[in-house]
């Protein structure tokens, strides 16, 4: 039996795998760790993943010197930097050392295979949004009216955030916002995970706010996808109130910006929107205003209008009454002389035809008669209008016409009430019967 030294052993592996390998391969696999030490040299762990689980994984390596090149080309072309959870197609070469075992030595990195796997990831979570059916839902919800308690989610120190707040605090017509800062990380492999936790304490209070805005300064791709990460673009699809984003880039779009209500390009822009939406609210409270001052103003004319016409038909009805009331009194008048007239010719015809015997009679009767026409005359005075209005008592008109006794009058209408004095206008509250 043959025995062999563990070195032996491993350099007949290493001297086997040189003869029978090509001499570099293209391989598909994703990036799982990646750092890159002072001289320069990167080192990486590859692997591939079947769903959630590890299925293959190796070490590899890139020399300084082709790592400086490979990392500017790739993230001239991807606009993202090599690092871990992204797939790459690498040209390697398969290495074996006896102390450090199996590896692979990076030659090559085709960016433009990067590009694509990106797209189909992002394809791949907007479909599965959209199949879920929710990728929709807060783009639909409605805006409120006047939008003023605010959530921010943000980096406290991020440039964008303190451009934000001057603007929203600075604004012109003095309109005030009442923002509540939830501190979270804007970038990197955790920001997804402490931008959810700001969402699910925001949910807490979720009555004290109108609004949320997720705002962050300019940077570079990589410094965005973490935006496009599935389960922070759920949350945002998923939110109970609006969400604006303001994540600070000017051509590409984040899934986070397609699922969101609102999407604007920096967060300068979120504060001007959010100005500019009070200021439209402003102007129609204006127009508002404008339109019920002239309408009240037009009412208010009409009804002086209508209280001087009744004025005029009261007044000219009163002189109506008054002259109708005249007239009666003179023919009553009238009546009566024709009446002591008659009974004056009746006496002395009495007298003509019967001769008294004594002048006691002739001057009794004469007494009576002046004593009667005295009493009529008397009649005749007290009911006239202005003797009846001095003995305390009122002529009372509906509508410009005396009041009688069947007459219906309704609560609320006006009535008027003539004195000796004063004219009365009332307003009726009760009838009786």
């Amino acid at each position: 039996m043959i025995q062999l030294s563990l070195f032996e052993l491993t350099n007949v592996i290493k001297t086997k795998l040189e003869k029978s390998l090509d001499p570099s391969y293209w391989v598909i696999a994703e990036i799982s760790d990646l750092k890159v030490n002072a001289k320069g040299h990167c080192y990486l762990e590859l692997v591939e993943k079947e769903g959630h689980f590890v299925s293959a994984k190796i070490r590899a390596n890139i020399w300084a010197y082709t790592y400086r090149n490979l990392s500017a080309w790739f993230e001239s072309i991807t606009k993202t930097s090599l690092q871990p959870g992204i797939k790459v197609l690498l040209n390697a070469t398969v290495q074996y050392h006896e102390l450090y075992g199996m590896s692979l030595n990076i030659k090559d990195i085709d960016p433009n295979f990067t590009l694509g796997e990106r797209a189909r990831k992002r394809q791949e979570i907007i479909l599965q949004l959209k199949e879920e059916g929710i990728f929709d839902i807060n783009r639909e919800l409605g805006l409120p009216l006047v939008p003023q308690r605010i959530a921010v989610i943000s980096s406290e120190t991020a440039a964008g955030y303190g451009d934000f707040m001057s603007q929203i605090t600075s604004n012109e017509d003095k309109f005030s916002f009442k923002t509540t800062l939830f501190p979270s990380l804007m970038q990197g492999s955790q920001a997804p995970t402490e931008i959810i936790a700001s969402l699910l304490k925001i949910n807490e209070q979720i009555n004290e706010f109108d609004l949320i805005v997720i705002i962050r300064g300019g940077g570079s791709q990589v410094d965005l996808d973490c935006f496009d990460d599935y389960q922070l673009t759920s949350y945002i699809a998923q939110f109970p109130i609006p969400i604006i984003t303001g994540i600070g880039h000017e051509r590409d779009e984040t899934i986070s910006d397609l699922v969101a209500h609102t999407k604007l390009k920096t967060p300068t822009a979120v504060a001007e929107f959010l100005i500019s939406g009070l200021e439209r609210f402003d102007e129609k409270l204006n127009e508002s205003a404008y339109r019920l001052e002239r309408s009240g103003l037009q009412q208010l004319q009409q009804g002086r209008n209508a209280l001087t016409a009744i004025g005029h038909e009261l007044q000219s009805s009163v002189k109506n009454v008054i002259y109708i009331g005249e007239k009666q009194t003179d023919a009553k008048a009238i009546t009566l002389k024709y009446a002591v007239n008659d009974f004056f010719k009746s006496q002395k015809r009495k007298v003509d035809n019967f001769e008294l015997p004594l002048e006691k009679a002739k001057n009794l009767r004469l007494a009576e008669a002046e004593k009667r026409l005295t009493h009529l005359e008397k009649q005749l005075a007290l009911i006239h209008p202005d003797a009846v209005l001095r003995r305390g008592y009122t002529i009372t008109l509906h509508k410009g016409k005396m009041i009688s006794a069947h007459e219906e009058i309704s609560i609320g209408e006006e009535i008027e009430t003539i004195t000796a004095q004063k004219r009365i206008t009332s307003t009726v509250k009760k009838t009786e019967q």
